[in-house]
């Protein structure tokens, strides 16, 4: 089968995506390229309600969870360059840890988030998530923690790992989390428009979010300010745009952040080996599914009032990259839609 967008077929995605914004279920950007040529690049909906200001394909959007694979790279750079091994134990990193994950936990149980820590949702995070701006100021939130399960044995999806990981990042480097990940992800993919901002200070062309969680039907959607860290960081966070995905993508496959031996360690499902009850598809940081003889690598994150995706469709050439500023419906209606066009299914 041959997997070849035409332009009716991206006229159909436009008019898709065109109906989910006139049924307010979609604020955002989208692109699609292939081999790293846009093809598809288009802005809906308003980055700020109140003033009006619409959203713009150079538009900064919140990343959610799409921050992992920015957290995984890093790492995996450290490991290339012999400082890091990634079946050590976090204890050699973190001696200041409490014994149980320090002693227990590799970075591989991170990265696969199979290292039994958990998320950091929780009551600590209620009373100061308007002052977390650093590695460190996350960590009381979870370190005295038990852990969930004994690292290696299961599966769930841990923010707190990632953290955990930045703060490795920071150990092995002697540099903070953000300036390493800016040296060595964002300015090698040359990404001048993604970072960890700190949102008490006005950051140029900035979506705000919007969600529906809270109200009331009828009532117009709130804006997602108080909601989420005044700062994001190795689990999630930060901020980017569709062209800089674009272009972390086109950096990753053209091995300018990693050897190919490394990134290839990155992207490749970790979980084939764990029998059929452990069918999670992720590598290191990125998502690794098969699906109508495609194989895509990528990420998503969501929050109220934030839904970012990225898929590499590593053998098409394709590229989809959907961010955007309200709740998650309308970017898995478009998701969907790119892919039942990708695989024929274009009615």
């Amino acid at each position: 089968m041959t997997m070849t967008l035409t332009d009716m077929d991206l006229a159909k995605f436009n008019a898709h995506i065109e109906s989910l914004v006139a049924e307010d279920q979609f604020s955002g950007a989208v692109l699609v390229a292939k081999h790293g040529e846009t093809v598809y690049k288009n802005a809906f909906g308003l980055a700020n309600k109140g003033y009006g200001i619409p959203n713009r394909t150079d538009t900064k959007f919140n990343l959610g969870s799409v921050n992992k694979m920015f957290t995984a790279v890093a790492i995996l750079r450290l490991a290339e360059d012999g400082l890091l091994h990634v079946h050590d134990l976090i204890g050699k990193y973190l001696p200041h840890f409490p014994p149980e994950p320090a002693n227990k936990i590799t970075i591989h149980h991170l990265l696969t988030h199979t290292s039994g820590t958990g998320l950091y949702w929780n009551d600590k995070y209620e009373a100061s998530f308007t002052k977390l701006k650093t590695v460190e100021d996350y960590l009381p939130l979870f370190i005295e923690d038990p852990l969930l399960f004994e690292p290696g044995t299961q599966w769930f999806y841990s923010n707190s790992g990632y953290i955990i990981l930045g703060a490795i990042i920071e150990s092995v480097s002697g540099k903070d989390y953000f300036t390493f990940v800016k040296e060595n992800v964002y300015g090698p993919a040359n990404m001048p428009d993604t970072d960890c901002y700190d949102l008490e200070y006005d950051v140029p062309n900035l979506a705000a979010g919007y969600t529906r969680e809270g109200t009331k039907e009828g009532e117009p959607r709130r804006n997602n300010w108080f909601l989420h860290a005044v700062k994001g960081g190795p689990a999630g966070g930060g901020y980017s745009t569709v062209e800089d995905l674009l272009r972390f993508d086109i950096a990753l496959r053209g091995n300018k952040l990693l050897s190919p031996e490394w990134t290839a360690l990155a992207i490749t499902d970790k979980f084939q080996s764990y029998g059929p009850d452990m069918k999670k598809h992720y590598g290191y940081g990125f998502m690794d599914i098969r699906k109508h003889g495609e194989r895509i690598v990528g990420h998503n994150g969501g929050f109220p009032g934030v839904s970012a995706l990225l898929n590499m469709y590593m053998l098409s050439g394709y590229t989809l990259v959907i961010l955007s500023n309200y709740d998650a419906q309308g970017t898995i209606g478009i998701h969907r839609k790119f892919e039942d066009l990708l695989f024929g299914n274009n009615e």
